[in-house]
Parts: structure tokens; sequence; C-alpha cells
């Protein structure tokens, strides 16, 4: 057996054994952390094995005194921050700024050229019970996963979003922050008050609608949302919805504001399929649905769209729906297929 090479301080490196614990162990986390700062699934992807390859390259630098998970957020924000800088936008959104909601049929159209936030599918979260963050956060690990939550903080700049996601949701101090992310405290300080003020303005007090866990209400609520796709009840559909409710559709400019406008969009689309079927799956912590549609005379039900629920008080108060190349590219990411052909068994997934 050969000795393993010295780090910095004499002490021998992380060997492959060693390493692929570390990675195993600290892989969901640093995914979500970059899907945070990224606001794309596959992105996040690309980045945490951008990540342990540079970690591997780099163990020697890793003397075994400080943090090996503090190390890897170092690697992973860096990753993430250069990324960022790659790429022609510095965000993903779920609406267009300043865009009026649309009335009637959508006519914008699909936004090919815009870059939107994916949603994460709760299989890929690391375990919620035992990922409380530091006594520094702000916010609790349930609430900095939802989609809103998500789409707010990619309005930040990156240096902005990412000392907000150090500090305000995983619980580093600000030094620790500063030592990453280079400057002083200070600077840190001032980002995260520039950062909380934009929050303040983007969501309810700062924060997303609703904290609180899965409950026998929420479930209630997907399972009638479910049937009544099954039974493509329209009317049953926009009952659950409240009356200021939203709805947006990436990757299409428009998107609807309030029940009556809402109906209105979704009378002139309903009768475009010959039927749908809907399964329960879990996206960002919020309950979700993945549509399959089946066309006339076919006799396939193909992915057709996924649908992410902010419930609020019994009914949903926004409703996101991944539709065109979108939609079905996503089925893969939750474990769904794109084809459930009769009598196959229907696909499941758990609704909590």
């Amino acid at each position: 057996m050969t000795d393993a090479p010295a780090g910095p301080s004499g002490r021998p490196v992380l060997d492959r054994p060693a390493f692929e614990r570390l990675t195993i162990t600290h892989r969901r986390e640093l995914k979500l952390h970059c899907y945070r700062m990224m606001g794309s699934l596959h992105e996040a992807d690309d980045l945490v094995q951008d990540t342990f390859l540079k970690a591997w390259r780099g163990r020697s630098q890793f003397d075994g005194h400080g943090s090996p998970r503090g190390w890897l957020y170092a690697i992973a924000t860096n990753s993430c921050l250069n990324a960022i800088k790659a790429r022609s936008s510095t965000r993903r959104i779920l609406e267009e700024p300043a865009r009026p909601p649309t009335e009637g049929r959508a006519a914008a159209g699909p936004a090919a050229e815009l870059t939107w936030l994916e949603p994460y599918p709760d299989a890929e979260l690391p375990d919620l019970a035992d990922g409380e963050p530091g006594p520094e956060a702000r916010y609790e690990t349930r609430e900095a996963v939802r989609l809103a939550f998500v789409a707010a903080i990619q309005l930040l700049p990156p240096r902005q979003r990412a000392a907000l996601l150090l500090c305000d949701v995983l619980g580093w101090s600000a030094l620790e922050a500063a030592q990453l992310l280079g400057g002083s405290t200070a600077s840190i300080n001032s980002a995260l008050q520039r950062a909380r003020v934009t929050l303040g303005e983007r969501l309810p007090k700062g924060r997303p609608l609703q904290r609180a866990r899965p409950s026998a209400d929420e479930d209630l609520l997907l399972e009638r949302y479910i049937r009544t796709w099954d039974a493509a009840n329209l009317d049953g559909f926009i009952e659950l919805l409240r009356e200021d409710a939203t709805y947006h559709m990436p990757p299409w400019h428009d998107w609807y504001q309030g029940r009556q406008a809402i109906h209105g969009f979704f009378d002139t689309v309903w009768n475009n399929f010959a039927g749908y079927r809907a399964v329960a799956t879990r996206a960002n912590g919020q309950p979700a649905v993945a549509i399959y549609a089946r066309r006339l005379h076919e006799p396939e039900w193909r992915a057709q769209s996924l649908h992410v629920i902010e419930p609020a008080d019994g009914q949903i108060a926004a409703l996101t729906v991944y539709v065109g190349p979108l939609g079905p590219d996503l089925f893969a990411a939750f474990g769904l297929p794109p084809v459930w052909s009769e009598p196959q068994a229907r696909p499941s997934q758990p609704i909590s």
C-alpha cells in the first residue's frame, strides 16, 4: 500500500473512499444550494459534478482542520458565481418584469429567448428533518425551497444572492460569508440588507405564503385537484382557486390573475385534448401534479404539463404550469415516464 500524498499541514489528503463518502453525504444539499443560486435543476446537476471534480483535484488544499462541508460549499458557491458570469442572463424568471396579466386567449406565445425558473423534485431534497439551518438563519428550511422564494431570490444580483443564501438560509455568519465571497464583514451586511429589502417587496412579509409542513388539508386539495383533471371538470378545477389566484405557464409570456381571468383562458384550451390523467408528485416542498393527455384518435397518454401548486387556506393561491417543451422535458427529472399507455398500471408518486 502506497502512502497518500500530504497536504500543506503534512496530513494525508483524502483518499478516494473517504472522498466518495464525503460527496455522498453532502451531494443533495449542495445540489439544492446550486439550484437556488441558478434557478435551474439541470445546471445544478452540472455544477455539483463540477464542484466534486474541483474538490478532488484540490483535495490537497484541505488539511482536515476546517469543515469539509464549508470547504465544499465554498467551491460550489464560486462555481455558481462563475457560471452566472458566463451566461447571457444572470437570473431565471417565472414572469416577465412589468408585464401585465393577460385577459382572454393567450396571444403572446412561448418565449424561447427567456430563461425560465425550473421546479425542483422533492425526491432530490436533502432530509429536511436533519437539514436544519444554523443559528443565524432567518428562513426555515421548508420555506426556503418553495418556488416563490427561489423566484424572488433570482431577482438579486449574484453576490447578494450568494450572501443571502449563505447567511439567511444556511445560517453562516457574515464573517464566514466574507471569507468565502471576499470583502469585509461590513460589505456582506450591506449586501444582506439590500437583498432583504428586495425580498420584502416580492414576498408577503418577506416570506413565502405558507410555512407549515404538509397537512391533511393540503393532501385533500391535491386529491380534489387530481379528480377535476381526471374528470375533465373545468368548473371544479376553477372552484379550487382563490379569487385572487395567479396562473403562470412557462415558457409562455402570458400569465393570468383572478379566478375569472384564469377560467377565461382555460375555457379556450380545455378541449384541445380528448382527456387527461393526473399523477401526484411534489416539487419545491409543494404539492405538484404531472398531467398526461390523450389526443383524439390516439391511444397513448403523453406527458403534457407539470403543475406546481401554492396552497393557502385550503385553496390554490398560485399555480405554475410548465407546458410546451418545458413540461414533458421535466418528467424524467421527476421519475415519470414520457408515455402512459392503457392498460399499463398508472404511475404513482407520493402525495406527501
